[in-house]
């Protein structure tokens, strides 16, 4: 499966980079500055310059099999980025995704994001531009999933998970919201599903099915 990974340069992006490659799958990275090319070619991607705040994303969305959306404006950013990166860019790389047939999208989010007030005070804006772009992937065609993780940690996978429509504040490694994402693209039960997830005693595939 031919899969475009938005925001391949950070954290989570690069453990989907390498983790698709591991799991057979031909990942492209999406990145915005040339200098980040080496870093994808070496986790075993191919590198796509493009900025999902641009309208256009058509032409590197076009002969994918699917689409994860993983970048993030950052917390130094102000809110305005915040805007262009974390809901304008989704909902641009989302209609793209869309205009081109292409079904299967796949959206980092962060737990909270359909209620901010659930979340830290200072993350309020942040949560509220994640939850208008699932808001927005709710009401397309595709078959979306939208992760919604708790804090996330640098910890070492475990492969075991809790999912819920709401869970208790909590973390998760990367590395099991990077599988979790994967996974999803994959299990029919995940599809037009939204759901936060964190650390818990579910392996991964068996959590996405009670979804």
């Amino acid at each position: 499966m031919k899969v475009l990974v938005a925001g391949a340069n950070g954290h989570t992006g690069r453990l989907l980079i390498q983790y698709l490659k591991e799991d057979g799958h031909e990942p492209f990275g999406l990145i915005r500055k040339e200098e980040q090319k080496a870093k994808i070619e070496e986790l075993g991607g191919t590198p796509i310059l493009a900025d999902v705040t641009q309208q256009d994303v058509g032409y590197a969305v076009k002969g994918m099999d699917a689409v994860m959306f993983a970048a993030g404006s950052g917390s130094s950013t102000g809110p305005e980025q915040t805007e262009a990166v974390d809901r304008d860019g989704a909902i641009n790389l989302a209609k793209a995704t869309e205009n081109l047939g292409i079904k299967k999208f796949v959206m980092l989010s962060a737990i909270a994001a359909g209620d901010p007030s659930r979340g830290p005070e200072e993350l309020g804006h942040y949560l509220k531009m994640k939850g208008e772009a699932d808001e927005y992937l709710k009401t397309t065609e595709l078959d979306y999933t939208v992760v919604r993780p708790g804090g996330l940690t640098h910890e070492e996978g475990t492969s075991k998970i809790q999912v819920g429509e709401t869970v208790d504040r909590g973390t998760i490694p990367r590395a099991d919201v990077a599988k979790t994402m994967i996974a999803a693209l994959q299990e029919q039960n995940a599809y037009h599903k939204t759901f936060e997830l964190i650390t818990g005693d579910t392996q991964i595939e068996e959590a996405l099915k009670t979804l």
